[in-house]
Protein backbone atom coordinates (compact mmCIF):
# COMPACT_ATOMS: atom_id res chain seq x y z
CA UNK A 1 0.00 0.00 0.00
CA UNK A 2 2.67 2.24 0.84
CA UNK A 3 4.47 1.61 -2.56
CA UNK A 4 0.71 2.18 -4.18
CA UNK A 5 0.81 5.66 -2.24
CA UNK A 6 4.08 6.61 -3.83
CA UNK A 7 3.17 5.67 -7.40
CA UNK A 8 -0.35 7.64 -7.06
CA UNK A 9 1.48 10.84 -5.22
CA UNK A 10 4.68 10.80 -7.70
CA UNK A 11 1.88 10.73 -11.20
CA UNK A 12 0.03 13.48 -9.05
CA UNK A 13 3.16 15.28 -9.08
CA UNK A 14 4.52 14.42 -12.60
CA UNK A 15 1.40 15.86 -14.10
CA UNK A 16 1.13 19.19 -11.90
CA UNK A 17 -2.58 18.37 -10.17
CA UNK A 18 -0.26 18.96 -7.42
CA UNK A 19 1.22 22.62 -8.49
CA UNK A 20 4.95 22.92 -7.32
CA UNK A 21 5.47 25.01 -4.18
CA UNK A 22 1.59 24.49 -2.80
CA UNK A 23 1.18 23.39 0.43
CA UNK A 24 -1.20 20.84 2.02
CA UNK A 25 -2.12 18.21 4.89
CA UNK A 26 -1.68 14.67 5.05
CA UNK A 27 -5.83 13.97 4.67
CA UNK A 28 -5.19 16.29 1.37
CA UNK A 29 -3.51 13.21 -0.08
CA UNK A 30 -5.67 10.58 1.80
CA UNK A 31 -8.42 12.49 -0.06
CA UNK A 32 -6.46 12.66 -3.72
CA UNK A 33 -4.59 9.23 -3.39
CA UNK A 34 -8.04 7.16 -1.61
CA UNK A 35 -5.65 5.51 0.55
CA UNK A 36 -5.07 5.54 4.99
CA UNK A 37 -3.25 7.35 6.49
CA UNK A 38 -0.16 5.16 7.85
CA UNK A 39 0.93 4.26 3.63
CA UNK A 40 0.22 7.80 2.74
CA UNK A 41 3.01 9.01 5.47
CA UNK A 42 4.98 6.46 4.61
CA UNK A 43 5.41 7.26 0.85
CA UNK A 44 5.34 10.97 2.04
CA UNK A 45 8.61 10.56 3.78
CA UNK A 46 10.39 8.62 0.85
CA UNK A 47 9.26 11.14 -1.27
CA UNK A 48 10.60 13.82 1.08
CA UNK A 49 14.17 11.73 0.86
CA UNK A 50 13.80 11.81 -2.88
CA UNK A 51 13.37 15.42 -2.49
CA UNK A 52 10.16 15.40 -4.52
CA UNK A 53 8.34 17.42 -1.25
CA UNK A 54 9.61 18.98 1.63
CA UNK A 55 8.08 18.27 5.12
CA UNK A 56 8.06 21.08 7.76
CA UNK A 57 6.57 20.47 11.12
CA UNK A 58 4.76 24.12 10.80
CA UNK A 59 3.72 24.18 7.32
CA UNK A 60 2.68 20.67 6.82
CA UNK A 61 3.87 19.53 3.20
CA UNK A 62 5.20 21.59 0.68
CA UNK A 63 5.45 20.33 -3.29
CA UNK A 64 9.05 20.35 -4.15
CA UNK A 65 9.27 23.89 -6.39
CA UNK A 66 11.02 23.53 -9.26
CA UNK A 67 14.32 25.01 -9.12
CA UNK A 68 15.85 25.23 -13.10
CA UNK A 69 19.53 25.87 -10.96
CA UNK A 70 19.07 22.90 -9.14
CA UNK A 71 17.72 20.73 -12.06
CA UNK A 72 20.52 21.85 -14.54
CA UNK A 73 23.24 20.37 -11.56
CA UNK A 74 21.15 17.46 -11.66
CA UNK A 75 20.94 16.72 -15.27
CA UNK A 76 24.63 15.99 -15.00
CA UNK A 77 24.22 13.31 -12.24
CA UNK A 78 21.50 11.75 -13.87
CA UNK A 79 23.56 11.89 -17.07
CA UNK A 80 26.57 9.98 -15.89
CA UNK A 81 24.37 7.64 -14.32
CA UNK A 82 21.78 6.87 -17.07
CA UNK A 83 25.02 6.38 -19.16
CA UNK A 84 25.74 3.92 -16.72
CA UNK A 85 22.94 2.32 -16.63
CA UNK A 86 22.43 2.46 -20.49
CA UNK A 87 25.57 0.45 -21.06
CA UNK A 88 24.94 -2.11 -18.83
CA UNK A 89 21.11 -2.41 -20.42
CA UNK A 90 22.41 -3.11 -23.99
CA UNK A 91 25.00 -5.77 -22.49
CA UNK A 92 23.07 -7.51 -20.18
CA UNK A 93 19.17 -7.58 -21.64
CA UNK A 94 17.39 -10.92 -21.83
CA UNK A 95 15.56 -11.92 -24.95
CA UNK A 96 12.18 -11.35 -23.17
CA UNK A 97 13.22 -8.16 -21.75
CA UNK A 98 14.33 -6.86 -25.37
CA UNK A 99 11.39 -8.15 -27.10
CA UNK A 100 9.38 -6.00 -24.23
CA UNK A 101 11.46 -2.86 -25.76
CA UNK A 102 10.67 -3.31 -29.13
CA UNK A 103 7.26 -3.79 -28.34
CA UNK A 104 7.38 -0.18 -26.73
CA UNK A 105 9.10 1.22 -29.54
CA UNK A 106 6.67 -0.04 -32.28
CA UNK A 107 3.72 1.28 -29.95
CA UNK A 108 5.45 4.60 -29.95
CA UNK A 109 6.36 4.52 -33.51
CA UNK A 110 2.43 3.74 -34.17
CA UNK A 111 0.89 6.02 -31.96
CA UNK A 112 3.52 8.92 -31.65
CA UNK A 113 1.88 11.57 -33.36
CA UNK A 114 -1.48 10.87 -31.24
CA UNK A 115 0.18 10.39 -28.04
CA UNK A 116 -1.34 12.39 -25.46
CA UNK A 117 1.56 13.74 -22.62
CA UNK A 118 -0.16 11.45 -20.18
CA UNK A 119 0.31 8.38 -21.89
CA UNK A 120 4.40 8.69 -23.54
CA UNK A 121 5.20 9.37 -19.29
CA UNK A 122 3.26 5.75 -18.93
CA UNK A 123 5.67 4.13 -21.46
CA UNK A 124 8.44 6.35 -20.93
CA UNK A 125 7.89 4.77 -17.28
CA UNK A 126 8.15 1.37 -18.46
CA UNK A 127 11.16 1.97 -20.70
CA UNK A 128 13.16 3.42 -17.86
CA UNK A 129 12.02 0.61 -15.79
CA UNK A 130 12.83 -2.28 -18.20
CA UNK A 131 16.37 -0.50 -18.82
CA UNK A 132 17.06 -0.83 -14.86
CA UNK A 133 16.30 -4.28 -14.73
CA UNK A 134 17.99 -5.44 -17.74
CA UNK A 135 21.32 -3.58 -16.10
CA UNK A 136 20.44 -5.89 -13.14
CA UNK A 137 21.94 -3.30 -10.66
CA UNK A 138 18.72 -2.53 -8.11
CA UNK A 139 21.13 0.05 -6.19
CA UNK A 140 21.21 2.56 -9.16
CA UNK A 141 16.96 2.30 -8.94
CA UNK A 142 16.78 4.35 -5.39
CA UNK A 143 19.19 7.40 -7.18
CA UNK A 144 17.44 7.17 -10.82
CA UNK A 145 14.07 6.76 -10.18
CA UNK A 146 13.63 10.43 -8.10
CA UNK A 147 15.57 12.32 -11.12
CA UNK A 148 13.40 10.74 -13.35
CA UNK A 149 10.34 11.81 -11.84
CA UNK A 150 12.10 15.09 -11.18
CA UNK A 151 12.45 15.95 -15.11
CA UNK A 152 8.85 14.11 -16.22
CA UNK A 153 7.49 17.66 -14.16
CA UNK A 154 9.93 19.69 -15.71
CA UNK A 155 8.67 17.82 -19.66
CA UNK A 156 4.97 17.81 -18.57
CA UNK A 157 5.80 21.96 -18.06
CA UNK A 158 7.81 22.06 -21.31
CA UNK A 159 5.67 20.32 -23.21
CA UNK A 160 2.07 21.56 -21.83
CA UNK A 161 2.83 25.23 -21.77
CA UNK A 162 4.93 25.82 -24.54
CA UNK A 163 3.05 24.26 -26.85
CA UNK A 164 3.07 27.33 -30.08
CA UNK A 165 6.99 25.98 -30.63
CA UNK A 166 7.17 22.22 -29.03
CA UNK A 167 6.25 18.95 -30.25
CA UNK A 168 5.94 15.98 -27.93
CA UNK A 169 7.11 13.70 -31.44
CA UNK A 170 10.62 14.85 -30.78
CA UNK A 171 10.72 13.68 -27.30
CA UNK A 172 9.13 10.66 -28.84
CA UNK A 173 12.06 9.98 -31.07
CA UNK A 174 15.10 9.93 -29.16
CA UNK A 175 13.25 7.85 -27.10
CA UNK A 176 13.05 5.63 -29.80
CA UNK A 177 16.75 5.61 -30.63
CA UNK A 178 17.63 4.98 -27.45
CA UNK A 179 15.43 2.03 -26.82
CA UNK A 180 16.99 0.54 -30.68
CA UNK A 181 20.09 0.85 -29.33
CA UNK A 182 19.49 -1.31 -25.94
CA UNK A 183 17.48 -3.83 -27.69
CA UNK A 184 19.76 -4.57 -30.40
CA UNK A 185 22.62 -4.60 -28.00
CA UNK A 186 24.53 -1.82 -29.72
CA UNK A 187 26.17 -0.28 -26.73
CA UNK A 188 27.80 2.74 -28.49
CA UNK A 189 24.48 3.53 -30.19
CA UNK A 190 22.21 3.45 -27.26
CA UNK A 191 25.01 5.85 -25.11
CA UNK A 192 25.41 8.21 -27.88
CA UNK A 193 21.10 8.34 -28.48
CA UNK A 194 21.13 8.63 -24.44
CA UNK A 195 23.58 11.14 -25.17
CA UNK A 196 21.12 13.24 -27.54
CA UNK A 197 18.02 12.65 -24.95
CA UNK A 198 20.27 14.37 -22.17
CA UNK A 199 21.03 17.34 -24.85
CA UNK A 200 17.11 17.72 -25.44
CA UNK A 201 16.33 18.12 -22.02
CA UNK A 202 19.35 20.63 -21.21
CA UNK A 203 17.78 22.75 -24.22
CA UNK A 204 14.47 21.98 -22.65
CA UNK A 205 15.81 23.66 -19.52
CA UNK A 206 16.93 26.72 -21.31
CA UNK A 207 13.37 27.59 -22.80
CA UNK A 208 11.90 27.44 -19.21
CA UNK A 209 14.27 29.43 -18.07
CA UNK A 210 13.56 32.04 -20.16
CA UNK A 211 9.95 32.06 -20.98
CA UNK A 212 7.90 29.89 -18.72
CA UNK A 213 6.34 32.14 -15.78
CA UNK A 214 7.69 31.58 -12.66
CA UNK A 215 4.00 30.63 -10.66
CA UNK A 216 4.48 27.55 -12.81
CA UNK A 217 7.58 26.65 -11.27
CA UNK A 218 6.08 27.10 -7.42
CA UNK A 219 3.23 28.28 -7.19
CA UNK A 220 3.62 30.03 -3.71
CA UNK A 221 5.26 33.13 -5.40
CA UNK A 222 2.86 36.15 -5.45
CA UNK A 223 1.73 37.16 -8.95
CA UNK A 224 4.00 39.55 -10.52
CA UNK A 225 2.56 42.87 -9.90
CA UNK A 226 3.34 45.77 -12.48
CA UNK A 227 2.41 48.37 -9.57
CA UNK A 228 5.31 47.48 -7.45
CA UNK A 229 7.22 49.47 -10.30
CA UNK A 230 6.26 52.37 -10.05
CA UNK A 231 7.93 55.04 -7.99
CA UNK A 232 5.96 56.61 -5.54
CA UNK A 233 7.18 59.84 -4.42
Amino acid sequence: MSDLAYARIEELLVCCELKPGRFLATHDLQTLTGLGRTPVHQAVNRLATDTLVIVSPRHGIQIAPIDLTRERLLLQLRRDVERFVIRLAAERSGASQRNQMLHIKRHLIERGMEMTMQQFNVADRRIDQLFLTAAHQPFVESSLRPLHTIFRRVSWIYHMHMANNVRLQDAVDLHIAVIDGVANGDVDAAISASERLMDFVDRMLDVLEREVAPTLLDCSLDSFDDTALILKP
